[in-house]
């Protein structure tokens, strides 16, 4: 089987040099992408900073003034600023007009998603399940009479849009689902029996996609189908709402657990077809990781915004603690990573987004191009994930540490922040699944003769046998280093990745520890990565300009991933080798993680803080 595995990768390898192939995800891994190849904020069209300017302006009027009011798990707020939101054109940005939609791209949605949910998770929640999970299955999979029906509904808040997929046995695991679909006697309906939980929106939706397993002749499908329920109390059809579920966070998201107990549903209301449930259930996670990445980057700026403005005024020792290296290290920690995220993030929306470009100039239609596009960029959408999600988490945490005591109190927004940062690594697929998935979907990319990963993992190889080289670069330019140093990682997930290839054969997926581990590494890739390449675009666009900060971040963004992704491959490179093969690759290991010119990290930490201390907030890439 292992050699099997390795032989699908040799087919492969020369199906690829066969054509030419158009960008596709994961292409970061094995190609030079070049500045100007990348999306950033910096290159925003006006119409596009007119809705980033709008959404933040409906933030700060509606919400941050009361934002204690998510805390008192007001749902019927959370219920109000929805219909607001729906109001303003906010909750149908990328559908067609024809819905009632504003008929933008992606990047817009993205960016209105950024915006608006920075006041508080109970709204980012509310908002990102209705505009993802909640619209994406009916655009992307429905019938025109499910859209007409639908859409125009949920794109203007008359409607708010559920998804019940999760039940008490089927978590990352969805397809265990028990809830089961029985066609009628008259061949005309379904009765839909089961139980759903841990369902946003639940307790003021009036749309639900359920899935379910279909159940005839008392067999049951192996797979799950999806339907579409209208929910209306005054007639419920059967469906029982539990009470609200009390949250470490997100209080004010409606979160309920949904009953049905012979819920009718017409059998022109199936989504998709037939045992279609999964597959559309898990591109629709596609779409809702890439949002919730989005739906978590400005609370992280206001976090940072608010640390800055409560160290400026706290005096200890005599001087405001802004001074103190202890906090102008988090300061800088903080920027670097949100400037990262930024990066990834608007990257990977614009690439989504010229793959859906593209797909409709070959003669594609909007949703199946829609769909194409989320498939293609899988693996981008679940590394922002992970990575926004667990930024956020620390970014909050630190928040907490610069308020100190107050910090800890509700009487500051600081642990809010951290309690509604927590569920973002949960949901939308456990960060554990994320990462998994990362490196199942880029095997099953070289599988099919998508990416071609045997000649960067062989020519990696021939470079660990043969003499390393002692000429010393010029890295007197500035970002040379970084750049170097990027390259180097690929090479050590090519190293690490195509020893476990070679080694564990189809039986790596079931090494979870390894996998997990790879994925780490190319996670920090793909971030850093975006990081230096929104830096260096801008410096071409805006040569009379000072870049110094920017640079610092993308030298200490390199430095700090490669300490990070440096013991994963050892635990790799120590599981699955022994002898004089882990000796070799502990010798590349090392050579690949060597900085010819050590970066002074504290200087690149204090040039950071400075500029942002000085500003008084995140004050990068326009913001």
């Amino acid at each position: 089987m292992h050699v099997n595995l390795r032989a699908s990768f040799e087919k492969n390898e020369n199906k690829l040099k066969a054509f030419k192939i158009m960008k596709k995800g994961a292409d970061f891994l094995i190609k030079k992408t070049e500045p100007t190849e990348v999306f950033t904020l910096n290159d925003l069209s006006e119409e596009q900073r007119m809705m980033a300017d709008a959404a933040t302006e409906f933030v700060d009027r509606e919400m941050w003034p009361y934002k204690e009011r998510f805390e008192k798990k007001d749902y019927a707020f959370t219920e109000e600023l929805m219909k607001k939101a729906g109001e303003m054109g906010f909750l149908g940005i990328t559908l067609p007009e024809e819905y009632n939609g504003m008929g933008m791209d992606f990047v817009t949605a993205m960016l209105v998603c950024d915006r608006i949910s920075g006041a508080s998770g109970s709204f980012a929640t509310a908002y990102g399940a209705h505009t993802g999970i909640g619209i994406m299955p009916i655009y992307l999979y429905g019938t025109d009479e499910q859209k007409a029906k639908f859409l125009p509904k949920l794109a203007t808040g008359e409607w708010i849009g559920a998804y019940c997929l999760t039940e008490p046995g089927a978590g990352s695991d969805a397809n265990n689902g028990k809830t089961t679909a029985t066609l009628t006697e008259d061949g005309e309906h379904y009765l839909i029996n089961g139980q759903k939980m841990w369902i946003s929106n639940a307790g003021f939706a009036h749309s639900f996609v359920v899935f379910a397993k279909i159940e005839e002749n008392g067999k049951k499908d192996k797979k799950l189908s999806a339907f579409l329920l209208e929910y209306d109390p005054e007639n419920p059809n059967g469906i029982v709402l539990g009470e609200e579920e009390h949250k470490l966070g997100i209080r004010a998201s409606s979160t309920r657990q949904v009953f049905f107990n012979n819920t009718k549903v017409h059998k022109s209301m199936m989504l998709g077809k037939r045992e279609e449930g999964l597959k559309i259930a898990l591109n629709v996670l596609n779409i809702g990781r890439a949002k919730l990445a989005a739906g978590i980057i400005d609370s992280t700026r206001r976090v940072l915004g608010e640390s800055i403005r409560y160290a400026n005024e706290r005096i200890q020792f005599g001087q405001p603690i802004i001074s103190f290296g202890a906090i102008r290290e988090k300061i800088a920690r903080m920027t670097a990573k949100i400037y990262t995220a930024e990066s990834a993030i608007y990257r990977a929306s614009k690439d989504i987004d010229d793959k859906i470009a593209e797909l409709k100039a070959a003669g594609m239609n909007e949703a199946e191009a829609e769909k194409k596009a989320f498939e293609e960029y899988a693996i981008e959408a679940a590394i922002i994930k992970v990575f926004v999600s667990e930024m956020a988490q620390e970014i909050s945490d630190e928040g907490i540490q610069i308020f100190g005591g107050m910090g800890f109190s509700e009487d500051t927004p600081m642990e809010s922040f951290w309690r509604d940062a927590r569920i973002t690594r949960i949901y939308e697929g456990t960060n554990e699944i994320n990462r998994l998935v990362t490196i199942s979907m880029l095997l099953r990319k070289a599988l099919k003769g998508e990416i071609d990963l045997l000649s960067p993992a062989k020519a990696v190889a021939k470079e660990l046998t043969g003499l390393p080289s002692f000429d010393r670069p010029d890295y007197s330019q500035p970002l040379t280093q970084a750049e170097a140093m990027i390259e180097k990682m690929k090479k050590i997930f090519h190293m690490v990745g195509g020893t476990a290839v070679q080694k564990l054969g189809d039986k790596l997926v079931y090494n979870e520890q390894v996998v997990m581990n790879a994925a780490d590494i190319l996670i920090g890739i793909y971030t850093a990565e975006s990081a230096l390449l929104a830096t260096k675009k801008a410096m071409t666009e805006f040569p009379g300009r000072s870049f110094e900060t920017e640079q610092a971040i993308v030298d200490l963004i390199v430095y700090d991933t490669l300490n990070k992704i440096k013991p994963k491959a050892e635990e790799i490179i120590a599981n699955i080798t022994d002898g004089d093969e882990r000796k070799m690759l502990q010798t590349g290991l090392k050579r690949f993680t060597k900085y010819d010119v050590l970066p002074d990290v504290i200087a690149l930490r204090n040039k950071i803080a400075e500029k942002i201390s000085k500003d008084g907030r995140y004050s990068l890439n326009g913001y």
